[in-house]
Parts: C-alpha cells; sequence; structure tokens
C-alpha cells in the first residue's frame, strides 16, 4: 500500500510503473539497513559533497533585523552550488544498486540537473535533463554546466515550458524506457515512494542543523526557516525538528505582487492530485492546474511535496508566500551584508527570516536553509529593476 501522509501522498501512476515503484522502495529499504551503503553514501558525502556545511553567524543582517540572531545553513557550499546533490548522490547509487544504467532527471533552475550531471559521471551513468524552454532561457549557465558535465538537456516546448512541464517530458520518458532507466525526481513529489526517499536523504540538513546549534550556541533555535517550491530543501531541514519545539517556517514563492497566486500552492491552492500523488495543487476551479509565475525557476511549480500539505494541515509548519521584489530585496541584503550571492530561491526565506528576527528578543536564535548560491541567477537580478532598500 503506498504510504500516505494523512490524505496525502499516493501514487496515481499508469500500470506502466507500478513495477518500477515497487522495485525502488524495495531497493530503498534494503539499501537503508546495508552498512555497506550507508557507508558510501556518507563517505562520498564528505570527500565529493563537502558535507558536513557549516552553519554560519550573520552578524550584519543580523543589525539588519534589529533583534533575534540570524544564523545560515550554508548548503549552498555544497559540490555543485545547492542542496540537491545530497539526493542526486543517493538516488544515483540506488540506480546503480538496481542495475539502471541511465538517469534522467527534470529541473527548473538547473541545480537539480546540475547534481544529477555530476552524479552521472561520477558513477558512469548515462544522463539526460528535461528542462523548460522558459527556464534554459533564465538559467542559462545550469544548462551549459549540464553539458559540460557530459549530459544531454531536452528542452520542453509544452505547456508554460517550466518546471512541471519537464516532470511531464521526464514521466513520459521513464513509462517508455522503465527497464532501464531510473527517474531521478529531484523534489519531495511525485508518486510513493519518492516523497520519502527524498525527505530521508536530505534530512542530513536538518541532522546537521540540530547538531550544529548545539555546538555553536548551546540549545536547538527557536525559528527554523526555508523556502519551499516542490519542498525538498524544506523537509530536509524541517524533517529532523518535527518533534521538537523549535518553530518551523516555509517560505513560497509569492509571484509579482497583485498578479495572482504566483506559485504559492500551500497558501493558495487546494488538494488535487498532480504528477502522481495528492496534494495542495494551484488549479483552476473546474480542476485545470494553474499557469505559475515566480522570479525563481526553482520555486515555478503549481504543487508541493504531499508532507507538507500534512503539515500545513495539522499546523506543525506554518507557511507563508513572499514576492519577488521582496526576494530579490534580501538577495541584494545578504549579498552586501555578508558577501554572500544566494539563489534566488532561499532569498525568499532569507526575507521572511528578517522579518521574523525583527519581531523577536535578540535572546532569540533563527535559522534559515540558504539552499542554493546565486550565480545562475546573476542575469536575472541584473535585468531585474532593484527594489527600494
Amino acid at each position: 500500500m503506498p504510504r500516505r501522509f494523512g490524505p496525502y501522498g499516493g501514487a496515481y501512476v499508469p500500470e506502466t510503473l507500478v513495477p518500477a515503484l515497487t522495485e525502488l522502495e524495495r531497493t530503498w529499504r534494503s539499501a537503508r539497513r546495508d552498512p555497506a551503503f550507508r557507508a558510501e553514501l556518507r563517505r562520498l558525502s564528505r570527500t565529493f559533497g563537502g558535507r558536513p556545511t557549516p552553519l554560519h553567524y550573520a552578524p550584519r543582517l543580523t543589525h539588519r533585523a534589529g533583534g533575534a540572531q540570524i544564523w545560515l545553513k550554508r548548503e549552498d557550499l555544497v559540490h555543485g552550488g545547492a542542496h540537491k546533490f545530497n539526493n542526486a548522490l543517493g538516488q544515483g547509487l540506488l540506480a546503480r544498486r538496481m542495475g539502471k544504467p541511465r538517469l534522467i532527471a527534470e529541473t527548473g533552475a538547473g541545480q537539480h540537473g546540475v547534481a544529477t550531471a555530476m552524479i552521472g559521471a561520477a558513477l558512469g551513468l548515462a544522463t539526460e535533463v528535461y528542462m523548460g524552454e522558459v527556464d534554459m532561457e533564465r538559467q542559462r549557465p545550469n544548462v551549459e554546466r549540464m553539458r559540460l558535465l557530459g549530459a544531454t538537456v531536452r528542452p520542453v516546448a509544452t505547456g508554460s515550458r517550466t518546471l512541471k512541464d519537464a516532470i511531464n517530458a521526464a514521466l513520459r520518458d521513464w513509462i517508455a524506457n522503465v527497464r532501464t532507466t531510473h527517474y531521478l525526481l529531484g523534489s519531495a513529489v511525485g508518486p510513493h515512494p519518492f516523497p520519502s526517499i527524498v525527505a530521508d536523504l536530505q534530512s542530513v540538513i536538518g541532522t546537521e542543523i540540530r547538531r550544529q546549534s548545539r555546538a555553536a550556541f548551546g540549545r536547538l533555535p527557536d525559528l527554523v526557516v526555508a523556502c519551499v517550491g516542490g519542498g525538498s530543501n524544506a523537509i530536509g531541514t524541517f524533517h529532523p525538528l518535527l518533534r521538537t519545539p523549535v518553530e518551523l517556517l516555509g517560505v513560497e514563492a509569492g509571484g509579482p505582487a497583485g498578479r495572482g497566486a504566483g506559485a504559492a500552492s500551500l497558501t493558495r491552492g487546494r488538494p488535487g492530485i498532480l504528477h502522481g500523488a495528492y496534494s495542495y495543487v494551484l488549479q483552476s476551479p473546474d480542476g485545470q492546474v494553474s499557469d505559475t509565475e515566480s522570479i525563481s525557476a526553482g520555486l515555478d511549480y503549481a504543487g508541493v511535496g504531499p508532507e507538507h500539505a500534512l503539515l500545513k494541515d495539522t499546523g506543525r509548519v506554518r507557511y507563508i508566500a513572499v514576492h519577488d521584489a521582496d526576494a530579490l530585496r534580501a538577495f541584494h541584503w545578504l549579498a552586501e551584508d555578508e558577501g554572500i550571492l544566494p539563489a534566488l530561491e532561499p532569498s525568499h526565506a532569507i526575507f521572511a527570516a528578517v522579518r521574523e528576527a525583527s519581531r523577536r528578543s535578540s535572546r532569540q536564535r533563527v535559522v534559515v536553509t540558504l539552499s542554493g548560491r546565486g550565480d545562475k541567477d546573476l542575469e536575472v537580478v541584473l535585468r531585474a529593476a532593484r527594489p527600494r532598500a
């Protein structure tokens, strides 16, 4: 029975994919119990990926907020520049364990595509990445990085030509080539067991936050913040903290102010089925998936992982939306205050973290997951009108 998160999750897929999903779940359960697999995952995470990533105090950003201390979980320092490495490495090892010689992936901002291309090269697996034409244009540096790493990038010209359509194309490929191919899904979305596997592999983020915060300031944080698109960096941040008293805040892409729902499926959507799972989805009154809009390609998705849907309903995690202009403000704040160029995805979380810190006592500690670096977004940022500070 496919695992569900309350009413959410499941596996709403063609019969062709059921054996592949069953094989993937069986392989993951076996690998998790295998000391050799776990040791190789830890070794490559350390020697190839650069883990653990540091927990870094941001004094000037803290001064800007004028309240609680702000600390950054530096996933931008993972090899490849984003948290996507954590999941890609684990699933790449699973593909090899299943004897699948070919990887396919979808990507929006390009960071998951880059991570998949790196892992494919390192493990000797052929790699193809599907990417919407709109995202290819605004994330050109990552397209070239994927190609330099030996991956084939497949442009997707259907629909809105963004992440949703790239996932559709990758799923069609997987259906046609399921015996030889592993679909390395990049976020905590899709049919079971993908949301659980991605959450497990990304939980290294929250596990390190627990350990590092105790070492840095003697206790757990008061608040932990992460951006949410499909939800992989956020669920990896939140998962190890769910049974603690730490407040958790997920930040979605609100898009341009005054122009629709952006890509905020949790705060502005309603339950429905998208890409094989039941979760919150942005959709029209008659159930058609809505087009999304966000300055951040990696958050520009109409759905969200099913575990986030349950966490919203239970109230364990609070979810809000941040508009494009505010994310741009936070990008410039972090660059000029701390010498760090963030990706536009975590810039949404940085803005929310500063706003939250400003309302809190200086005795409190706020940790925000900096899920990726901003090299890929420089053209987008330079083309955008700079918001007033």
